[in-house]
This record gives structure tokens, sequence and C-alpha cells, in this order.
């Protein structure tokens, strides 16, 4: 992948892409904290990740239906002005109705992964930068610098206890600090988004709604989003509320093993195209998918915190492997106009399915049954996975 030429339009894309994904990474850590430590308990941290996955898939669903009559830099630059309002909003309030508010039309990732409004409008800008194999390497490239970025923000969330232990402030204090660094990210994000050019200079064919490809892509996004509804259960929030919960453990040390964990995840997306090169995307998103949620079904009944950490870290190193291959699968069965279309059409149900599944993850932690959403989630992406093969192996599997 090192040799593959970036253009200036992807670099800023990248690097964009790399501030977000630290933000989202100790916020997706810091923000059972933060709810606990406002008061609140396991059902709200799932009802407001809930929330917040709704409102992005809103969001992400009115940039697939109308965005392509605005330039991608105008809708790119405005979900970075509502970033940067976002981080304000949740720093400045602690009240349950405010943020609540904030969270649904707000930008917080609760998630490891990208499930914003961001995400189909970066995928349409950097699609048509490549094609084949190598649209697979800059998609691999695109979400290993979103891992690497999860993986440093994850270690960041060890700030707070830093600052609580070496100066005089608060618990609460130290952890709102973290969302108006969020904010500044927010900023920062948008300086980088006015740097694009102007709709139709770097674009290889004009963005369209969905015609001819609507087809596969409703069948993608309807697998897409059993996927999604599984993966909602033990998001990266409620994973760390677990730990916290099941084990006990600080959040420094549920900080080191997020920053572990997602840079094996990196190390895995970044191999991904190797492995797609050799036995086809869609080999790699179902062969490594499926190994990842038996480990993780086996973390939920582990005997000691040890024995837990090791199989998600083993999970952590097959479960993203699919990630770039799938969006490379998605781009490489549609035409290029509608790429924008169905990047946000695939992304919208798995949101929507994503949303539904925190409360659900957050009600069960709060009923004792620690270990069901676990398991769930595991059990389900494996039919998805076993699914998905059956119903597209014909198609080609590099989406040929």
């Amino acid at each position: 992948m090192a040799s593959i030429p970036f253009p200036a339009t992807a670099r800023i894309v990248l690097t964009a892409r790399g501030l977000r994904a630290f933000a989202d990474g100790y916020v997706a850590v810091l923000l059972p904290a933060y709810l606990l430590e406002l008061g609140f308990g396991q059902l709200e941290v799932g009802f407001l990740s809930t929330t917040t996955l709704l409102g992005s898939a809103i969001a992400t669903l009115a940039v697939g239906g109308v965005g392509n009559r605005w330039p991608r830099r105008t809708l790119l630059s405005l979900a970075a002005a509502l970033m940067f309002a976002t981080g304000i909003g949740f720093a400045g309030s602690s009240h349950w109705w405010p943020l609540l508010v904030v969270a649904f039309f707000g930008t917080l990732n609760p998630s490891s992964g990208d499930v914003s409004l961001f995400l189909p409008l970066e995928h349409a800008q950097i699609a048509h930068t490549a094609g084949g194999q190598a649209r697979t390497a800059l998609f691999a490239r695109y979400t290993f610098t979103g891992a690497m970025a999860v993986a440093a923000g994850a270690l960041a969330a060890g700030i707070p206890a830093l600052l609580v232990s070496h100066f005089d402030i608060s618990p609460r204090s130290s952890l709102r600090a973290m969302f108006l660094l969020y904010a500044l990210i927010g900023a920062v994000v948008w300086l980088l988004y006015r740097r694009l050019p102007p709709s139709g200079q770097d674009e290889a064919a004009p963005a369209a709604p969905l015609g001819p490809s609507r087809g596969i892509v409703a069948r993608l996004a309807m697998l897409f989003s059993v996927d999604a509804f599984a993966g909602g259960l033990v998001i990266q929030s409620l994973l760390a509320l677990w730990l916290f919960q099941r084990f006990g453990i600080s959040l420094a040390a549920a900080a080191n093993f997020f920053f572990c964990s997602n840079l094996l995840a990196a190390a895995s997306q970044y191999a991904a195209p190797v492995v797609a090169c050799r036995i086809g995307l869609l080999n790699t998103m179902v062969f490594t998918h499926i190994p990842a949620s038996v480990c993780l079904i086996l973390a939920a009944f582990a005997p000691d915190l040890h024995w837990a950490l090791g199989l998600l870290f083993v999970r952590s190193a097959l479960s993203q492997m699919d990630v770039p291959t799938r969006s490379a699968y998605v781009m490489a069965v549609v035409t290029p106009a509608e790429r924008a279309a169905a990047a946000s059409f695939t992304a919208v149900p798995r949101s929507l399915a994503s949303a539904a599944s925190p409360t659900l993850g957050g009600a069960l932690f709060a009923l004792g049954m620690m270990s069901a959403p676990l398991v769930a989630c595991g059990v389900l992406k494996i039919a998805y996975d076993l699914a998905l093969f059956v119903a597209f192996r014909k198609q080609g599997m590099d989406g040929s």
C-alpha cells in the first residue's frame, strides 16, 4: 500500500479521519464514566448511546437522499461544525434532557467504528481515486488510519485520571475538559475540509441517486443491518461498561486495554488488502469475522479478567478485517455516480440497526445478565456472515 500515490484530496480526508477517530476513541471510553459521574445508571448509558446512533442514522439518510444537491465540501464542513457544537454541548451540561438532545443532533460516537454522517461523504470523496485492488488498498489505509487514531484516543482516555492525580481538579471537570478537546478537534477538521476542491474538480462522475444498483445495495444493506444490530449490543462504550461492572477495572486500565485492542484492529485492517488479494473480498469479510465472534462468545464466560482480555484481544485482531473490504466491495458493485448514495444507503440501515441495540444491551446489564449481550452479539454476527456468503458467493469474491 505504501506505493499508492495519494492525491491531495485523499490526504486531507485521511488526516480529518484520523483526527475524528482520535476524538471518537476517547469519547467511547469516557462516555459511560462521564454519565456515571453525573449520577446516571447503566440503562441511561445504553439509551443515550441509542439516541446518538439514531440521530447519526437520520443524518446519514438525509445525506444519501438529498446530499447530491450540495457540494460534498459544504456538507463535510457542516458536519465538522456540528462536531464542534457537540463537544461544547456535552461539556456545558449536566442534565439529562439537554445531553439527550445534543446526543441526537450531534456527532458523538459511542462505538469504535465510524457511524456518523461523515462516513458516506468521505467514502464517496476517496472512492474515485483508485480502482480494483488499489481501491481496496486505499480504503484499507483509510480504515487503518482511523483504527490507529482510535487506539491513540482510547489511550488518551486515561488523561482525566492523570489530571485528577496531579492537579487540583475534580473528576467531573477533568472529563468535561475532554469534551472541550472534542470541540477543538471539530474546529480543526472544519479547517481541513475547507481545503477540499470545489465539487466537480476532483470527481470522476457527478453524484446521483441510486439507480441500476438499487437491488444489490438493498440486499447488502439488509444484511449489514443484522451485523450492525449485533455490534450495537457490545459497542465500545458498553464493552467498557461491562469491564467496569464485571471485573471492576479502573478507567486507566480500560484505556490501556482499548489502546492495545484498537492497535490490533488497525493492524488487521492494514493486512486486509493482502488477504483479499489472495482469497477475495467476500471470503475475507466472512472467514475472518466468524472466529472473532466465537472469541466474543467465549469471553462472556471467561473465568477471570486475564482470560476475558486475551479472548477480546484475539477478537480485535480479526473482527475489523471486513471493514475496508466491505467498503471496497460496495464501491465495486455500483456505478461511480452512485457511490455516495450507495455508501449512505448501506450505512443508514447499519446506523438504525445499531441504534436499536445499545438500549437493549444496557437493560440486560442493568438486569444482571452480564453475559447475554456478548453472546447475542456473537451468535447474530455468525448468522450474518453465513447469510452474506450464501447470498453473494455467486456475485464474485471481489464484487465482479
